[in-house]
């Protein structure tokens, strides 16, 4: 049987002048073998001599007329597996995107969760599409794993691949694990696409990973002290909120939750650096 986007064993059924008929081993060269059983291996393909009867290993994919063809190639991902390929082009249709392939990998627009550009790399899983067309997909969340090696407080890397407002961000760890920065944990201003440095926080028992870009609250107090003092200093000594100050307004100026905030504001006042008013927070005279 023929299978659209893997690569598998076929026999050489039939030699031609611009190359050769492959059709499942099962099949003998001289069975009348229906059409839609056999696939071409173009000429350009074979590197050396061939004969009928020999097997040979392909990847089945269409060409730029929608048959199928097939290929001494490897292609950087095969059907539902996740990979990182780079945009060729952009069309008024969608994106194409280099697999390794004669033929570039299509990236229709309502698969694209950004829109993206030339040279850009993107993370895509294929699937198949309705009209039986291999297609690529930025949408990756049902083709992620779930078993991952890691463990609490393991340090993890991955490519942020979507955000909601309602959960957070979501990482494919490794490219490959499925992963969630939770809404509380997620305070950096990084869009989709980036690469992430994580700690694992919480290993899900379906195999998910919980992750946070915080550091533990005792580590983290130092670097966020440095940064409250930094604002401070960029308001020439005063800064113009103090802990008090909504969330919203916090995390919009300091990147940092509101407790993340207090705590260091704290840290530096215990320090005996800061002072605070009223309306805001200002650095002790002759600091």
């Amino acid at each position: 049987m023929l299978e659209l986007g893997i690569t598998q064993n076929l026999k050489i059924m039939k030699k031609v002048d611009f190359g050769v008929y492959l059709a499942d081993p099962s099949f003998s060269p001289e069975d009348k073998i229906p059409a839609e059983e056999k696939v071409l291996l173009p000429k350009s393909q074979i590197e050396k001599e061939v004969s009928v009867g020999d097997e040979m290993k392909v990847f089945l994919y269409k060409d730029s007329k929608d048959r199928l063809i097939a290929t001494l190639r490897t292609p950087y991902v095969k059907l539902h597996e996740i990979g990182k390929l780079r945009v060729a082009s952009v069309t008024g249709i969608g994106a194409f995107l280099d697999w390794g392939l004669e033929k570039d990998l299509f990236l229709p627009f309502h698969e694209q969760t950004y829109k993206v550009r030339p040279g850009d790399e993107v993370l895509v899983a294929t699937y198949i599409d309705k009209s039986s067309r291999l297609c690529a997909t930025m949408k990756i969340y049902h083709y992620l794993a779930k078993e991952s090696p890691y463990r609490m407080e393991d340090r993890v890397e991955g490519t942020l691949y979507e955000i909601s407002d309602n959960f957070g961000a979501f990482v494919a760890v490794d490219d490959k694990y499925s992963a969630l920065i939770p809404k509380r944990e997620f305070i950096k201003d990084l869009p989709v696409g980036s690469h992430v440095t994580a700690r694992v926080i919480e290993v899900k028992d379906d195999g998910k990973l919980t992750l946070s870009i915080r550091e533990k609250a005792y580590m983290q107090i130092a670097s966020d002290s440095d940064a409250v003092m930094k604002a401070i200093q960029s308001y020439d000594g005063v800064l113009p909120f103090n802990d008090k100050a909504s969330p919203e307004t916090i995390r919009r100026e300091m990147n940092m939750s509101k407790n993340e905030f207090k705590r260091a504001v704290g840290n530096l006042l215990k320090m005996g650096l800061i002072e605070i008013t009223e309306t805001g927070i200002r650095l002790k005279q002759g600091e």
